[in-house]
């Protein structure tokens, strides 16, 4: 059901690139008129509110990155909190010391990377902790920021999330658009495998089921691995386990909040999706401060 990010290091620093192309673009002129480029200092990074962090292992690579792209010596690091830690007002995640000039560049990337993967992975946390002890899998969703897909991602995971697939090119979901397009759900179920045979390509398939008529008939086809239950009531999400009876991967999915994702993991589900954990997170508060 779950897929994993990918960790190659070229494609974060891909998305890091132009990440400073776009803030910095020509010049930090703010920087450039005032401060010395012989000039060397240090900072931390400040915790202005309880949470859990997540993006530290980015921020190396941003700092990192910055210094190549505009030919400064790399920063000396020292790293007191990894991602994954719960964190308090004033506690301090990391320092540096280096060049001025290169800190002035890479706060601010470093900051709204860091503030928004550490809010995804807060409220990851505290939603995956609503449901720590039962068997069931929380999981993202393909509802993240353009261009920041894999940040999102990350913190999510980090938070205690499990990743879901990563775009339209490494899982097949047939989703309720799809199966009216392709003339229902027998139609699409037929389609796809055809189109697999025919390719060669090894994906898996999820399908959108909206009742209790359409999840009975995918069980009468088959030939797909997970059955999303979306926007099901209680008592149908159970019944609808109860029909499946582990043939298929179940994942609930729908209006997921902090107040219905328990009652929704005991129905027996094997997962639930929430695309709020990543697009209804709210940044946490971090600064980078001059000592």
């Amino acid at each position: 059901m779950t897929t994993l990010i990918p960790t190659n290091p070229h494609q974060i620093e891909d998305l890091i690139r132009l990440a400073l192309l776009e803030d910095i673009g020509e010049g930090d002129h703010s920087t450039l008129s005032c401060v010395p480029q012989s000039g060397t200092n240090q900072a931390h990074l400040l915790v202005k509110q309880e949470g859990v962090i997540a993006g530290v292992a980015v921020a190396l690579k941003i700092f990192e990155e910055t210094a190549r792209q505009y030919g400064f010596q790399p920063l000396e690091i020292d790293v007191r909190i990894q991602d994954g830690f719960s964190v308090k007002k004033g506690d301090i995640v990391l320092t540096v010391a280096g060049s001025s000039q290169l800190i002035l560049m890479a706060e601010r990337l470093v900051l709204n990377t860091m503030q928004r993967m550490s809010g995804i992975a807060t409220y990851t946390s505290m939603m995956a902790a609503l449901i720590a002890d039962l068997p069931v899998k929380l999981l993202d969703t393909r509802k993240t920021t353009p261009n920041f897909r894999l940040f999102e991602k990350m913190a999510a995971q980090i938070g205690g999330a499990n990743n879901h697939r990563m775009g339209l090119y490494d899982m097949i979901m047939l989703k309720d658009n799809h199966i009216d397009y392709a003339g229902g759900i027998t139609a699409a179920i037929n389609s796809t495998n055809d189109y697999l045979e025919k390719t060669g390509k090894n994906l898996s398939i999820e399908i959108e089921t909206r009742n209790l008529k359409e999840v009975d008939e995918v069980l009468q086809n088959g030939r797909v691995n997970t059955i999303m239950l979306d926007n099901f009531s209680l008592f149908d999400l159970a019944e609808a386990v109860r029909r499946i009876d582990g043939r298929f991967e179940t994942e609930a999915s729908g209006n997921i909040t902090e107040s219905t994702i328990r009652e929704v993991a005991l129905t027996g589900v094997d997962g639930i999706s929430s695309g709020a954990i990543i697009h209804q997170a709210r940044s946490l508060d971090l600064s980078l401060k001059a000592f």
